[in-house]
């Protein structure tokens, strides 16, 4: 209602008829859920507060690290967020359902027997890690100088000097010369990357001499049994735990759920058990409407495996998920030269950020190199993409001198207008941009002025989202309509206080299927 004027004057008064813009929303926030070293911050006073199963916003490496830990043995997260980092990603959230603390496991070991006899054993070595990767390591001891004869004092420096060679399967590792029992522990235990060492000592003296010649196998090495379960990865909305705690936030455009594959390896799941937290993981984002599914195929399956995998038990068909497979080699955090086999879910997660940043949403975020990857878990052919992309496997593949790239871009949907990943995102951007953008609507007259004001400024956020290349069309009309009319809008539709906008767009879809045809031609002077 106007306002009432009861004395004479000069009135100002501001009038909203101006546009409403419609900002883009954000399309490159993903989400973790798995297993880390640590789950905590210091708290205001001085305490420690727990961000187990707590949602916790990263924007880079550091604050991952020191929220959350390094990389540690049983667990694919830390990889995962690494990866993403290092391919383009820029913000994203953690949850952290289990720690994996050193304790997690027991560590390689092996008792070094005393050069001397009677003297027992003189060191005692341990695998800095622990799990089953200790048990591929050996220590080799070599003697330097001459031992003293029995009963005789050897020369300060003489005769109790030995050579310390750490081999990983049967290629030497690291090497330390010049041992003693007295330098031992500060020497190894300060530069070795695999090993530490420690003099056996009774009543605090030592009573053994330098170890005997030989060669010892660190044995002992296991992985503890991890307790979890698909609940647990699920989690609960209300309890803001797991997946179910990502659902009070907004932001997030891509899920992954990495150490599913951890918990596998473990034996803590089966392979029905990876299907329970996938089938969640798809239901989750499809209910959230605004996000997108990354899933990791089972490690150790060949291609002929993963297709019978994903037709005969993993039948999923959702618009919201993809597919990727195989998984992907990195450098061991060790610094020994060795790689391990990680599933690539962080790293695709990053190439969508990556290409998101580039060149928009509505570019298919494939033949894009896959950033510190150095291998592969198999190099798949042709002949077996052909077999697997069909039905919605997006490989991972090795080109010579065009290194490793992700080469498919298809959703895990049956129906071919959903079939391509980036018209799933590029629709989740302009259907949550709309969504955030019209909320001034809500309670306004429900007439032909608003009715002008919603197609003015949704068809200008359109216009702008064709010039990006994301529409096909030569012209906006091409390229989309906006309806917004009496037609659409009867009495009857205005009484139950409904507005209703159609919306129809012409997304642009990848050039999958390159086919170059030639012929020989004879030239423009030839005979018809």
């Amino acid at each position: 209602m106007a306002t009432t004027y009861l004395s004479p004057g000069v009135y100002v008064e501001e009038v909203e008829r101006g546009t409403k813009p419609i900002e883009g929303v954000g399309t490159a926030v993903a989400a973790f859920v798995g297993f880390t070293e640590r789950a905590e911050e210091p708290g205001r006073d001085g305490s420690t507060v727990s961000l187990l199963n707590k949602p916790t916003l990263v924007t880079n490496w550091g604050q991952f690290t020191a929220r959350f830990g390094g990389f540690v043995e049983g667990a694919f997260l830390p990889y995962a967020v690494y990866g993403y980092f290092a391919n383009g990603g820029g913000r994203c959230y953690v949850v952290s359902v289990k720690a994996l603390a050193a304790g997690d496991g027991t560590r390689a070991q092996a008792a070094l027997p005393s050069a001397a006899e009677g003297k027992g054993d003189s060191l005692a070595i341990r695998a800095r890690a622990a799990g089953p990767a200790g048990n591929e390591l050996s220590v080799v001891v070599r003697h330097e100088g001459a031992a003293p004869a029995e009963g005789a004092e050897a020369p300060k420096g003489e005769g109790d000097t030995f050579t310390l060679v750490v081999r990983r399967g049967t290629a030497q590792a690291e090497r330390f010369d010049g041992l003693t029992l007295g330098n031992v522990e500060a020497t190894v235990n300060t530069a070795s990357r695999l090993i530490e060492v420690e003099v056996v000592r009774k009543a605090g003296k030592i009573v053994g001499t330098r170890p005997a010649e030989g060669t010892y196998a660190l044995a002992g090495g296991e992985t503890k049994a991890l307790a979890i379960a698909p609940p647990q990865f699920e989690g609960s909305a209300p309890k803001r735990e797991g997946l179910g705690g990502l659902e009070a936030l907004e932001d997030i455009t891509m899920v992954c759920v990495p150490d599913l594959m951890s918990a596998y390896l473990a034996g803590a799941i089966d392979l029905n058990g990876v299907k329970a937290v996938q089938t969640a993981l798809i239901n989750h984002c499809e209910r959230m409407k605004y996000r997108f599914a990354i899933l990791d195929a089972p490690p150790g399956m060949g291609p002929q495996e993963i297709a019978d995998w994903r037709q005969n038990q993993a039948g999923y068909d959702s618009k919201y998920a993809a597919l990727y497979y195989p998984w992907i080699a990195l450098p061991s955090p060790s610094g020994d030269g060795s790689t391990m086999l990680v599933p690539p879910c962080g790293h695709v997660a990053g190439i969508y950020a990556r290409v998101d940043g580039e060149r928009g949403v509505h570019k298919a975020p494939a033949n894009e190199v896959v950033a510190g990857a150095i291998g592969l878990e198999l190099n798949v052919t042709k002949g077996e993409q052909d077999m697997l992309n069909p039905m919605g496997v997006n490989c991972i593949r090795a080109f010579p001198g065009r290194g490793i790239r992700v080469w498919g871009a298809r959703t895990l949907s049956s129906d071919p207008a959903w079939r391509y990943i980036n018209v799933r995102r590029l629709f989740n951007f302009v259907e949550a941009s709309i969504e955030r953008g019209t909320q001034w609507v809500v309670f306004e007259p429900n007439d032909q002025d608003l009715w002008a004001r919603v197609r003015r400024d949704i068809s200008a956020f359109l216009r702008m989202v064709w010039r990006s290349g994301a529409l096909f069309g030569a012209t906006p009309e091409e390229a989309f309509f906006v309806k917004c009319d009496a037609e659409l809008n009867p009495p009857e539709v205005r009484d139950l206080g409904q507005l209703i906008i159609e919306i129809g767009l012409a997304p642009v879809k990848p050039a999958e299927f390159v086919v170059v045809r030639i012929s020989q031609w004879a030239g423009p002077n030839a005979e018809a």
